[in-house]
C-alpha cells in the first residue's frame, strides 16, 4: 500500500531517497559534485533545512511504512508554486507512485491557493519531459547556465 503524507522534519532518511533517486539521472547525464553540486543527486540535510524554513513543504511518499518517495512544493509568488525534489526510489518506479505524489502536490498547491506550478529539468531528459507531458506540464522556456553541463527546461501546469 502506498501512502503519502506530510513530513515535518526532513532527516537522514529523506536525503537518503532523494539521492538515490537522483542518482540513475546523474549517472546518466555524466552530472558530479564538480560539474553540478547543487543537483539533487548530492544534496545534504542542511540544504533540504533550509528549504524547509524558506516555507517549502515536504511529503514522503511510503509504501508498508517505508519511505520511498518525496516531493516538496513552495510558494514563489502570486499563485505560482515549484515542485521540487520529485524522488522515487529505482525499486520502486513504474507503480504510478510518481504520479500519485505530482497529483498529490497539485492538490496541496490547490488548496493553498495556487493556480501553477513550475518545474525545472534536465531538457536532454527526454523520457522525464515526455513523462511530465503526458500529465499535462507544458514547456516554457530553456535555458543554458554557464556553471550546468546541461540545459535547463522549465515546464509549468495550470491547476
Amino acid at each position: 500500500m502506498f501512502e503519502i503524507k506530510r513530513i515535518d522534519n526532513v532527516d537522514e532518511e529523506c536525503v537518503m531517497v532523494i539521492r538515490s533517486s537522483f542518482r540513475t539521472v546523474a549517472d546518466e547525464f555524466g552530472l558530479t559534485r564538480e560539474n553540478a553540486p547543487t543537483n539533487a543527486a548530492f544534496i545534504e540535510l542542511d540544504a533540504l533545512t533550509a528549504m524547509r524554513q524558506k516555507g517549502a513543504q515536504m511529503y514522503g511518499g511510503f509504501c508498508d511504512g517505508r519511505l520511498v518517495g518525496f516531493v516538496a512544493v513552495r510558494k514563489a509568488k502570486d499563485d505560482l508554486y515549484y515542485m521540487e525534489k520529485l524522488a522515487v526510489l529505482p525499486d520502486f518506479r513504474h507503480r504510478g507512485y510518481g504520479r500519485q505524489l505530482v497529483d498529490f502536490a497539485v492538490k496541496a498547491v490547490r488548496e493553498a491557493g495556487g493556480r501553477r506550478i513550475s518545474i525545472g529539468i534536465i531538457n536532454e531528459n527526454t523520457v522525464l519531459k515526455e513523462w511530465y507531458k503526458c500529465i499535462g506540464f507544458i514547456e516554457t522556456e530553456t535555458r543554458q547556465f554557464p556553471h550546468l553541463p546541461f540545459t535547463v527546461c522549465h515546464m509549468e501546469l495550470a491547476v
